[in-house]
């Protein structure tokens, strides 16, 4: 079986945490110049964007020599350049770091925190702020936090072992514990296990139950309640479908408070309004680790707001 080469390391250094785009041109095309291609395979950056970026010498080859403007096509030849990252509201919340070695650091992610940079939340995220925060520019995510929902992350601080990391995740050998805050239901027998099929089109928000053999099951039980008719639950997944426990909870007719997704999509409120999180938070971590062999069990120290005091959450 024929080995790929590895592409050569980028000649350019991460800005704000965030590392540069490489293109690598492709064995066949009918582009003259690596403008041609860039312009093509840029096309939503906006007319003059490609060119600008030529003229300044910001997209550079292997060497870190900028790229002319009428550089000739190569195929193979690989060009790296910073895209220009969107304004962002800064979430004034703080990272927590709950454990850290010379493999991994975990991390209590605040809400509305995107995990990994993606689409408008590139600078405002943890992996972001983790690597400028703790110098660490080859950290990178083993997984992925939805970013409304708060609690535990795991990044891996080696590139060539964070395989090994991510292998755990998918093959299910991290045992993952929830706490959500939702409307009690005194009818229901508790607890209970949701098994359904659930599908997530892309570009569609909301993911939903469809008929079939069940891919996602969560168990789901209330811890305790109160007489405002609100209970802290107690939720395991045992896999990993997109947006998994708030359909689960949805379905059973307690949804988790605050979610804008479920059971109807909210309308978008202003950008820096924090005041109503979604009440879901990754509360435990447990695993073996795949390559010092040390068992961990780590924990939120995070408290679900609308639990401490309901009132004052809803304002």
């Amino acid at each position: 079986m024929r080995r790929r080469t590895p592409p050569p390391p980028s000649p350019l250094p991460q800005r704000d945490g965030i590392d540069p785009v490489r293109v690598r041109l492709p064995g066949e095309g009918d582009w003259a110049t690596v403008r041609d291609h860039l312009v093509e395979r840029l096309s939503g950056a906006g007319a003059g964007v490609v060119d600008g970026m030529l003229r300044a010498g910001l997209v550079v080859g292997a060497d870190g020599t900028p790229v002319p403007p009428d550089a000739p096509y190569v195929p193979g030849m690989f060009v790296w350049f910073h895209r220009e990252t969107p304004a962002e509201v800064p979430v004034p919340f703080p990272l927590e770091v709950v454990h850290r070695d010379e493999h991994i650091v975990v991390v209590d992610k605040p809400h509305f925190l995107a995990t990994t940079p993606r689409g408008s939340h590139v600078t405002e995220t943890a992996l972001a702020r983790l690597r400028r925060e703790l110098g660490i520019p080859a950290l990178g995510a083993a997984h992925r936090l939805d970013r409304l929902t708060a609690g535990l992350v795991l990044f891996t601080v080696r590139p060539e072992e964070r395989g090994a990391y991510q292998t755990l995740f998918r093959d299910r050998r991290v045992r993952k514990v929830y706490e959500a805050v939702a409307p009690y239901d005194p009818a229901r027998a508790w607890p209970v296990t949701v098994r359904s099929r659930i599908v997530k089109e892309r570009g569609t928000l909301t993911a939903f139950e469809v008929p079939g053999e069940a891919n996602a099951v969560s168990d789901i039980e209330p811890v305790e309640h109160r007489a405002d008719g609100l209970a802290r639950y107690r939720l395991v997944p045992h896999t990993g479908q997109t947006h998994q426990l708030r359909v689960h909870m949805n379905a059973l007719g307690v949804p988790i408070l605050g979610d804008p997704l479920y059971p109807e999509v909210a309308p978008p409120g202003p950008a820096g309004d924090f005041r109503r999180p979604l009440q879901l938070l990754a509360r435990e971590l447990e695993f073996t680790d795949p390559v010092t062999g040390a068992q961990h069990r780590l924990r939120s120290g995070r408290v679900l707001e609308s639990w401490v005091s309901y009132a004052r959450w809803a304002e």
